[in-house]
């Protein structure tokens, strides 16, 4: 009986710290859901697209694609251009274990010549990943912009 009592106390201590660990990684990140997920499981084929040089004028977009590799699904919360010049487009539904999610990215390049090196912060439930667009704009002939057909004189 003394033995059956010392293993059961023993179960219910090793259960208490099993709970109190759980407890403690819940306190350190309030709210949020515990997860075996990690950024690692966003596998992306390239997290840098070199756009060389473009012309100014049309947007120059990339999809940036990945896998999950995990074993729970990956749900994108948002993605956070560094600046508005970046407009990016993602997956809304949850990318489940296998399947493949994308990252669009649009960068506006009217008005902006010269090099440009941006990045997009993908923010999920497996953390964070940061993305890299970067290229040089090469900017439009004089000739390209339409004549002033106006009747109304500027001068």
């Amino acid at each position: 009986m003394k033995k059956l009592i010392l293993s059961l106390s023993c179960l219910v201590a090793l259960a208490a710290q099993g709970l109190a660990q759980e407890k403690k990684e819940v306190a350190a990140n309030p709210g949020a859901p515990v997860t075996t997920l990690v950024s690692e499981n966003m596998a992306f084929k390239v997290d840098t697209h070199d756009f060389g040089t473009i012309p100014e004028g049309p947007a120059a977009e990339f999809e940036f694609s990945f896998k999950n590799t995990g074993k729970e699904p990956i749900i994108i919360q948002r993605v956070q251009p560094s600046c508005g010049c970046t407009t990016p487009t993602y997956t809304k539904d949850p990318i489940l274990p296998g399947k493949t999610g994308v990252i669009k990215a649009s960068y506006g390049t009217q008005g902006r010549p010269g090099p440009f090196n941006k990045n997009l912060t993908v923010l999920s439930n497996a953390g964070s990943k940061v993305l890299f667009i970067k290229g040089e704009v090469e900017k439009a002939p004089e000739s390209s912009v339409p004549q002033n057909n106006s009747m109304i004189k500027t001068n």
